[in-house]
């Protein structure tokens, strides 16, 4: 599975953002995929993941991020809302073939190339 990330950019607080993860390959018909972020000096975490109509997000991004997806262009989406500076980071798509949710990195064999979000105050 290869996995194309994009849509990162500079906005200022308040403002969104949408990220696109396109897969291509063996996909499967229930790819399960996530996202992650990794800021500058820190180890990469979870954000949000979905499994066929499930999805989980981690605690600081519930009711501002909403993670989507477009089965038949296999794309999943980030909708980033309200962002703050602390959001900052390289966003990263991953995939794995396994259902359920999954928001350990050590899950997913499969990793898409880093897009920047930079949040300005």
């Amino acid at each position: 599975v290869q996995l194309q990330a994009s849509g990162g950019g500079l906005v200022q607080a308040g403002g969104s953002l949408r990220l696109s993860c396109a897969a291509s390959g063996d996909t499967g018909s229930n790819l399960g995929m996530g996202w992650f972020r990794q800021a500058s000096g820190k180890e990469r975490e979870f954000v949000a993941c979905i499994s066929g109509g499930t999805t989980y997000y981690t605690d600081s991004v519930k009711g501002r991020y909403t993670i989507s997806r477009h089965s038949a262009k296999n794309t999943v989406y980030l909708q980033m809302n309200s962002l703050k500076p602390e959001d900052s980071a390289t966003y990263y798509c991953a995939a794995r073939h396994t259902a359920g949710i999954a928001t350990n990195t050590k899950l997913y064999p499969y990793w898409g190339q880093g897009t920047q979000v930079t949040v300005s105050s």
